[in-house]
């Protein structure tokens, strides 16, 4: 982990911050504060970055790869929330604002490289650029009604129905997924959705 200012890919790495849907509309003055509070960490394949019942908090700003968030019962059967992948973010933040500890746990689906900072120092932050608190909470707004659509679809659309809206909300995902963590997102088993695959379902 090395932070961005001092990070020997720090050009490249500056491009791929600003492709991201919160931060692609700050003014150079936002920038000039916000990169020095980044850091750049990669997460292997399968590694988790929070845990579910953490109370330390992040904030994810991906610049490459995928990862996902899962939530698990006391049995410890689990249930994946959603997939994220560049340009995207993932965050603790309602659970941060609302006091209680993360309600998912956040893994890297392939190699993941992120930006991140703390949750206490990205609010204090939002505090002072409210033009950019409204883009990030917008942002959240969009992905917490994406989960809660996801969970509807679970229960309202049969196998080829929840392929079939997959394919179309993902276009980009649909080919990167790993079969099984996209049966697994789907509530499929992997025999299931090669067999829709093969039908030309998907």
């Amino acid at each position: 982990m090395a932070s961005l200012t001092a990070h020997p890919e720090i050009n490249v790495l500056r491009l791929q911050l600003r492709q991201n849907e919160v931060l692609k509309l700050m003014t150079p003055s936002q920038w000039q504060e916000l990169e020095p509070l980044l850091e750049i960490a990669d997460f292997p394949k399968g590694k988790s970055m929070v845990n579910q019942g953490d109370v330390n908090m992040e904030q994810y700003f991906i610049l490459d790869g995928i990862l996902k968030r899962v939530v698990a019962n006391q049995e410890g059967k689990e249930m994946i929330l959603r997939f994220a992948a560049e340009r995207d973010i993932d965050t603790s933040y309602a659970a941060w604002r609302l006091k209680t500890p993360v309600p998912y746990s956040i893994r890297a689906v392939t190699k993941v490289r992120v930006a991140k900072l703390s949750l206490p120092v990205w609010v204090n932050f939002l505090e002072r650029h409210p033009d950019v608190k409204a883009t990030f909470e917008f942002e959240v707004m969009k992905l917490m009604s994406e989960v809660m659509a996801h969970t509807i679809t679970l229960h309202l659309l049969d196998a080829p129905g929840r392929v079939h809206r997959f394919m179309r909300k993902h276009p980009e995902l649909t080919e990167r997924l790993p079969k099984k963590e996209l049966a697994s997102y789907l509530n499929l088993s992997p025999e299931t959705l090669s067999r829709l695959k093969h039908k030309g379902k998907i």
